[in-house]
């Protein structure tokens, strides 16, 4: 399976707040979170794993190139408007298998990770998506499934079928790239619009719940992260 990373973000909140590291540099339990994320796809036996940086991050990327030593990363550099243009500016190395997506800033726990991963490589569908019913977002995605927990809609607003939200982590199959090619062409933006675009474009998403999810979005989330963490 392959991997990729999302790490295009400015982090502007972050600086503002006083965090002078990088996003992706930000720093729990004493190593990097987008070191974290390699050395977790890594041991999920991954045969790519794909990251895409903006072009305002060279610490980031010499530990990237550092890391190539160890781990199969192909890296991007490019400033990209959305995170679903920087999933598009990835597509040509994840084409031919099954492929997890992650933003840099997800922080979840190993274990429920593993389970994730072995049901998705076993699964048919064409899709996995984490989701959590923890929330602590600004803007959360909201996914509507039914009892099965096949998912029939991604909605801004909580619906009476809204048990989830959704967890930044993305299993899909490579046709998936295939309607994400047509967002592109349809002046699609968002990562959001391209999800409500998988469930009108026919694809069988199935929601796979983690217990807790959080994004880094603010500096006091990387406290809150660490003491997620340390449980």
């Amino acid at each position: 399976m392959k991997f990729a990373i999302i790490a295009a973000g400015e982090g502007s909140r972050l600086a503002r707040e006083g965090v002078k590291a990088p996003k992706p540099l930000i720093e729990l339990q004493g190593i990097p979170i987008i070191e974290r994320l390699v050395m977790l796809f890594a041991s999920q036996g991954a045969s790519s794993i794909n990251i895409i940086i903006n072009e305002q991050q060279p610490d980031t990327l010499q530990l990237l190139k550092r890391l190539q030593n160890q781990y199969p990363i192909n890296i991007v550099v490019k400033d990209t408007p959305s995170s679903m243009h920087s999933l598009h500016a990835l597509s040509h190395l994840l084409r031919g298998e099954k492929f997890c997506l992650t933003t840099v800033d997800t922080i979840f726990k190993e274990q429920e990770f593993t389970e994730y991963i072995k049901a998705f490589e076993c699964s048919t569908y064409d899709g996995l998506m984490a989701v959590t019913d923890f929330i602590d977002d600004e803007k959360p995605l909201y996914v509507d499934t039914d009892e099965n927990l096949n998912i029939t809609a991604f909605a801004d607003s909580p619906t009476a079928a809204s048990r989830y939200i959704s967890g930044g982590i993305y299993g899909l199959q490579d046709n998936a790239l295939d309607i994400l090619d047509e967002c592109m062409a349809s002046g699609i933006e968002r990562m959001r619009n391209f999800q409500r675009s998988l469930v009108k474009g026919g694809l069988h998403l199935k929601a796979h719940p983690f217990n807790k999810i959080i994004d880094i979005d603010h500096a006091e989330d990387i406290a809150k992260a660490e003491e997620f963490l340390a449980r």
